[in-house]
């Protein structure tokens, strides 16, 4: 879960990240860096220049666009920083001289990445549907349209929290949640303007709003008011047009993300409460050699942001 790059008066956000396995990938608005930590210990960067979407497509400038290709790039970045970290996992150090350590060819994040939004549709698109659906066959007051449409994305919301909180039961899950926690704990030390070091980012708080947990509770939100408002009737007309509309709704919650950054004070902000409350479940408190790593992920990210010439500003 990715904290999202936002504009903010006219600027992007400087720095995002991303918790991956036994490390943190960081974001800067032209760089990014992923840190890593091997089995035995050696800690690996990746680092690679990053042009925004909206430069080298300038139709991502606009409204409900522009949310689709930060994500879209967010996304792809993360999968990137996934296989470097997964690859890394795999090598031990245990191999024989010249021998080349197994690796995740990027056929086989394709496939996993198919398989994995096939999981996303069935569990979270399809289920939800079929029990409401169901359970309005049975009880009178629930068969209407709007009644159903309600009863869908309530159950969609007790499925995602139920699926993180079983999620949070696996060790090897719980220490990526920490990582996403050192993560935002060093985003909030650079935001400070404080000198970035373990001390420092451990004094902050591991709930960060622009976190991509945030905007899954913001799609979720939107989906609960939109879908309901659709005169749409018939099981898989009603699945085909949530599945059409996943990019809107995506580009509209990241709008609202956006507007609720921009005016901390207002009612939109209120909107972001959720994904803070689920933030206790997706982050835990890093230990400092996690910091550590995050930090080194920053650093990284800034070197090579401060080589190509970038502006090196707090939005």
């Amino acid at each position: 879960m990715q904290m999202l790059p936002l504009l903010e008066g006219g600027e992007e956000t400087l720095i995002g990240g991303q918790a991956v396995m036994e490390g943190v990938m960081m974001r800067a608005p032209h760089s990014y860096c992923v840190a890593v930590r091997r089995p035995d210990g050696e800690l690996i960067t990746e680092q690679q220049p990053v042009h925004r979407m909206s430069e080298r497509y300038p139709i991502f400038k606009l409204p409900i666009l522009r949310g689709l290709g930060t994500i879209g790039q967010a996304m792809t970045l993360g999968v990137k920083a996934l296989r470097f970290s997964a690859n890394a996992a795999l090598d031990d150090g245990s191999q024989a001289a010249g021998e080349k350590p197994m690796e995740i060819s990027s056929g086989m994040m394709t496939a996993q990445i198919v398989l994995m939004l096939g999981v996303f549709l069935l569990v979270f698109k399809f289920a939800p549907l079929v029990l409401a659906t169901r359970i309005g066959a049975k009880v009178p007051s629930l068969s209407s349209l709007t009644a159903t449409n309600f009863l869908d994305g309530g159950i969609r919301a007790v499925i995602l929290l139920g699926y993180l909180l079983v999620l949070s039961r696996l060790k090897e899950i719980r220490r990526v949640f920490q990582y996403h926690g050192a993560e935002h704990k060093v985003v909030f030390n650079f935001e400070s303007g404080k000198p970035v070091t373990v001390d420092n980012a451990q004094a902050f708080q591991t709930f960060h709003p622009r976190c991509g947990t945030n905007f899954l509770a913001v799609v979720i939100g939107i989906s609960f008011l939109f879908y309901p408002l659709l005169p749409i009737h018939g099981f898989w007309p009603r699945l085909l047009i949530r599945i059409a509309l996943l990019p809107l709704v995506a580009g509209v919650s990241y709008e609202v993300i956006r507007f609720a950054a921009k005016h901390p004070g207002t009612l939109f902000a209120a909107i972001s409460m959720p994904g803070l409350w689920l933030q206790r479940i997706t982050t835990k408190p890093p230990d400092d050699s996690q910091a550590a790593v995050a930090i080194h992920a920053l650093e990284g990210a800034m070197a090579l942001e401060e080589k190509q010439g970038g502006e090196l500003i707090i939005a």
